[in-house]
């Protein structure tokens, strides 16, 4: 399937699409939403939908891919916040509908990845704009467990950084700018001790990723400077913003080969195991086990590999 992929520049939206191409599809574009460039504050944007800090270095994350963009201005806001959204004219969600009915008609794509966690607000609107649009919403991740979620993003090279903290425990001059595998064990502390989201599915922390497997060339992050957004004295929001940023070649392109695939197919293959209730489980399971050894005989021509979607 020809698919398009929503991405923030974070490590979610990323590692949905390494799923997809696990599962046989093809990444064929990037679609992102931004903030208008002369809003106060842009950087920092105050939605229910869309991660706004690190958006001045998305152009150059695709560029890393060697994909086409596509972007779109966030003009609406959120108005229609209920659990079940309806077409609303001036939210912030009919953004999403006009960027992805572009890519739709630019590029013939059939599907969309989707970073979602845990976020039903996000689900639902994305469902909707999706059921409009006659698309199908690829969300691998939609409510793994998130400890093992980030223990397979840094196993799978995924180089991400800290770019936003906003939570208890969560230090800017400590923690901005420190990558994955640094701060996977400082967040399963902060889980146990404070109920932090361990992949910041409550706002807790935001990422970019400067590399991983999909990337051609890697993101060098030059200079950059810490901006205090509000100055709680026990759970400070602030966020990084990059100043200055170049492409550099890697030291040997991540050519897609048989045991890099295999690899991905298998964590793919767990992460839907994983995703299937216990109740469920056992009727599927012959299921999921039969059609994965198929998946693992396959490796250089994976682009017709059957697949299965888990709907968000």
């Amino acid at each position: 399937m020809r698919v398009a992929a929503l991405i923030s520049g974070g490590k979610d939206s990323c590692y949905n699409m390494m799923q997809c191409i696990a599962a046989g599809h093809q990444i064929v574009a990037l679609a992102n939403l931004r903030p208008a460039e002369n809003q106060v504050g842009s950087d920092e944007l105050d939605s229910y939908m869309y991660q706004t800090v690190g958006h001045h270095a998305i152009d150059l994350y695709a560029e890393a891919m060697a994909l086409p963009l596509y972007r779109r201005t966030i003009r609406g806001r959120s108005l229609d916040t209920r659990q079940v959204y309806t077409k609303c004219e001036g939210d912030e969600v009919e953004d999403l509908y006009e960027l992805l009915k572009l890519v739709k008609e630019k590029e013939e794509v059939e599907g969309i990845s989707v970073g979602a966690i845990l976020s039903g607000y996000q689900r639902v609107r994305v469902e909707n704009v999706c059921k409009r649009l006659n698309l199908r919403p690829l969300a691998y991740l939609w409510q793994r467990n998130q400890e093992d979620l980030l223990r397979e993003m840094i196993s799978s090279n995924i180089q991400a950084v800290i770019i936003k903290v906003a939570a208890l425990g969560l230090d800017p001059d400590k923690h901005l700018g420190k990558t994955l595998d640094q701060m996977e064990p400082y967040l399963v502390e902060l889980s146990k001790k404070y109920g932090v989201h361990v992949c910041g599915e409550g706002g807790e922390y935001e990422t970019f990723t400067l590399d991983c497997p999909l990337f051609k060339k890697k993101i060098i992050v030059d200079s950059s400077e810490v901006v205090i957004h509000s100055a709680d004295a026990f759970a400070p929001v602030a966020y990084l913003r990059f100043l200055e940023l170049h492409l550099e070649d890697k030291a040997s392109t991540y050519k897609i080969h048989s045991d890099f695939i295999r690899k991905l197919r298998y964590m793919h293959w767990v992460c839907i195991y994983n995703s299937v209730t216990t109740d469920n489980r056992k009727k599927k399971i012959d299921f999921i086990i039969s059609d994965f050894f198929q998946l693992l005989s396959i490796t250089e021509n994976f682009t017709n590999v059957y697949s299965f979607e888990s709907s968000i």
